[in-house]
């Protein structure tokens, strides 16, 4: 469905990245990763760089090549086959590249997103804190001013990347007492600072993409590693929600695609009762529900980049695309497990992984709980404005003149 969606320049895109995963990633990579054998893949993250992939719609003068969203959506769908830890590795460079090039200093661009799109460092977002997740703005971790920079105190957990990370792009409370929203700022840190990484164990899935826990120690941060002002960590995570869950959503495609294909393989060998299951509708009205919903959900992935794209207003339609795709890819993978049957439960075939993969994906980047409330909230907020240029449907009604019978308290 996407490719329909796509001009001759993304599709070319689309089809270097899809080489890049056929040709590039070994099958004992992934076998090693969900093995906790690779904590992190870095000769992935340096490959990709070194064919130009990552970081797509930056400015090429920092090593990007100033694609549209609808490329970058494309390209990692692509990744997306090869399950959530190698496509959330591929993306990071677009997560963390979102604050350096848009509220980062040309200094900072440079020192860092240069060398990130590059291959040279790799980056690790830090957010999430043990004592919430969905409450970001209850964070706890601690930035004091002291001298010519900033001392870090706190912990952050469930940090993607982080046993590989040169670097880490840190949300922290710079002034406790001023309104949540601006009670935050956004810092680089480098490793090297004194920051303490700690492996997190017992993953159900996406493994091996160095997953850590994060200690902050007295941790020395210079005054020009602030991103921004003080005060811009809540204006700057607002933008960055939208390359988070944008990605999310675009990975996923390729997740619940890989899937399908799997079991619909499966189902034009795999005999009963004298024919292929293929023939029957148990099975294969399975197939056609998963690629209806997978077109239908490729296209709003497609229509939030165009959003971006276009420079409109994208809050709502990114936080349903994240919504509804990680949704359908996660019926999509149960729907491939129910056509295989058994063997499906297996490790003999990838379903299993892929399925363990994708229940952290409605969690991740925002519960799909999250998204609910931020739909709602900015659905009321257009609706006004929206009706204005509008049929009244309500005055279509028969008896639509009888307001005495319109009582609303």
């Amino acid at each position: 469905m996407l490719d329909a969606l796509l001009n001759d320049e993304e599709r070319a895109v689309r089809d270097e990245v899809r080489r890049f995963v056929k040709e590039d990633v070994p099958r004992e990579l992934l076998r090693k990763m969900d093995a906790d054998e690779v904590r992190y893949p870095r000769e992935y993250v340096e490959k990709a760089a070194a064919l130009n992939l990552l970081g797509l719609r930056f400015d090429p003068k920092y090593g990007g090549r100033g694609l549209p969203w609808t490329a970058e959506v494309a390209a990692i769908a692509e990744v997306g086959v090869l399950g959530a830890s190698l496509s959330c590795l591929y993306v990071l460079p677009s997560i963390i590249g979102e604050a350096l090039h848009v509220f980062g200093t040309e200094e900072q661009k440079q020192k860092y997103l240069v060398p990130t799109l590059k291959g040279e460092l790799c980056c690790a977002e830090a957010l999430t804190e043990p004592r919430g997740g969905s409450d970001f703005f209850g964070a706890t971790t601690r930035a004091v001013r002291s001298g010519n920079g900033y001392v870090l105190n706190g912990h952050k957990r469930f940090i993607v990347g982080a046993e590989g990370a040169d670097y880490f792009l840190v949300y922290a409370k710079t002034d406790p007492d001023a309104p949540p929203h601006e009670s935050m700022s956004l810092f680089i840190v480098e490793r090297e600072m004194g920051v303490d990484v700690h492996h997190v164990y017992g993953l159900m899935g996406t493994r091996g993409g160095g997953t850590g826990r994060i200690v902050f120690s007295d941790t020395q941060v210079p005054e020009e590693n602030l991103i921004g002002q003080e005060g811009d960590g809540g204006r700057i995570f607002n933008q960055m929600m939208l390359p988070e869950r944008l990605t999310s959503a675009a990975g996923v495609i390729g997740t619940g695609r890989a899937a399908l294909e799997v079991a619909a393989e499966y189902s034009l060998k795999r005999r009963a009762f004298g024919k292929t299951i293929s023939k029957f509708q148990a099975v294969s009205f399975k197939v056609a529900e998963s690629v209806s919903r997978l077109d239908a959900a490729s296209a709003l992935v497609y229509a939030a980049a165009k959003t971006i794209d276009l420079g409109r207003p994208a809050r709502r339609i990114v936080s349903e695309a994240k919504k509804v795709v990680t949704e359908t890819a996660w019926d999509v993978v149960n729907h491939a497990m129910q056509i295989m049957g058994g063997i499906g439960y297996t490790n003999v075939y990838p379903i299993e992984r892929l399925l363990r993969d994708m229940r952290l994906c409605m969690i991740w980047t925002g519960t799909n709980e999250v998204m609910q409330l931020l739909i709602q909230h900015e659905y009321y907020k257009e609706l006004a404005d929206a009706m204005a240029d509008r049929r009244r449907v309500e005055d279509d009604a028969v008896a639509a003149d009888e307001t005495e019978e319109k009582v609303f308290e």
